[in-house]
């Protein structure tokens, strides 16, 4: 099997016998619920702006109990017309920066940057300076972009995103390279003796998941990338999606992580019914749902808490207490086992 990037193997971790992991992705809110959002268009909040007046101490609790990673969207601009959702709203790095200096234990995921409206190198310095800042805990998550409308606005072309993120891919692996930055395409040597600091934790680098397909053949991703951030599916078409990630990875070195999105009914028996992108579901049929994940080969997964009507806060305590003891890591048991129980 193929040795995973450090941070990496926090997701994946041969300790925990090939069972997934436990994530969340920011922000930590409930605004797509059916009473926020009658609250929200009662005091003319307009829907999908998320409210992050608690972002910072939910983070940290997150962290203390025991969920393995925080994932961040990158949205540059929020189009309320035609897509509504503003992400996580802070400028992703930024945000990466700050919870970093939050959080001790948790990996710092992004899922995924919109590697074409970037400028490849500032994104390696930009991530390799929260690596640094957190010990090592970075997790490159990129993408091609799904927005057009972007595009122009960033002088940059929506056609051609297939070849900026591929040519962005190979100038951050050179650039976290430890030593001088080559760049054939560019004309660049290694006499020129260019770095880019702060040099990564790890000499290899950060590991880079590639999210959906990024205009890219599977067989490229399988090659370029460390791990595979695809889409929420149904069972039958998450086991396809499996497969040929396995088939094409080889020996399953490289992890398979996907996002979902998750409506835990106060009721832990409640049935799972199928909502967009995941489940409305009681926590006892959550853990059914995700030992079935599990068993297809998935290693991570990353919980959206968005459409809950409940207090975040006691969401997060819920999933720690019913479903997390069943999937929990070796550094999160270590974690969950020291936090006290929230008031």
């Amino acid at each position: 099997m193929t040795s995973l990037h450090p941070a990496l193997a926090r997701l994946a971790p041969a300790e925990a016998g090939g069972r997934l992991t436990l994530g969340l992705e920011l922000p930590l809110d409930n605004d797509w619920g059916p009473s926020r959002r009658d609250a929200d268009r009662a005091a003319g909040r307009p829907f999908g702006v998320p409210d992050l007046t608690e972002h910072t101490g939910l983070a940290r609790l997150a962290d203390r109990l025991g969920f393995a990673a925080l994932w961040l969207r990158d949205v540059p601009l929020h189009d309320p017309a035609h897509f509504g959702d503003a992400g996580s709203v802070f400028e992703t790095f930024t945000h990466l920066g700050h919870l970093a200096a939050v959080t001790d234990h948790v990996v710092l995921g992004t899922a995924a940057v919109v590697l074409p409206l970037r400028e490849p190198l500032l994104v390696a310095k930009a991530a390799a300076t929260v690596d640094v800042l957190s010990g090592g805990r970075m997790l490159l998550g990129v993408a091609s972009g799904d927005r057009p409308v972007e595009y122009p606005l960033f002088g940059r072309d929506f056609p051609a995103r297939g070849t900026a993120f591929r040519e962005g891919v190979e100038t951050l692996r050179a650039a976290w390279r430890h030593g001088p930055l080559e760049l054939a395409r560019a004309g660049l040597g290694a006499d020129r003796r260019l770095e880019v600091l702060p040099r990564t934790v790890d000499p290899a680098g950060i590991a880079i998941a590639v999210a959906g397909g990024a205009q890219q053949t599977p067989e490229w991703i399988a090659e370029h990338a460390d791990a595979s951030l695809n889409y929420p599916r149904d069972l039958g078409a998450l086991g396809v999606k499996t497969r040929e990630w396995r088939r094409l990875t080889g020996d399953g070195g490289k992890p398979y992580l996907t996002p979902m999105v998750l409506n835990l009914c106060e009721d832990p028996g409640a049935a799972p019914r199928p909502i967009r992108l995941g489940l409305s579901t009681g926590s006892r049929a959550l853990v059914d749902h995700l030992e079935h994940m599990s068993a297809l080969g998935v290693a991570h997964v990353s919980f959206n808490l968005r459409p809950n009507d409940r207090p975040v806060s006691e969401l997060l305590q819920e999933l720690a207490e019913d479903v997390l003891p069943h999937f929990r890591t070796p550094a999160a048991r270590t974690v969950q086992s020291d936090s006290p129980r929230l008031q």
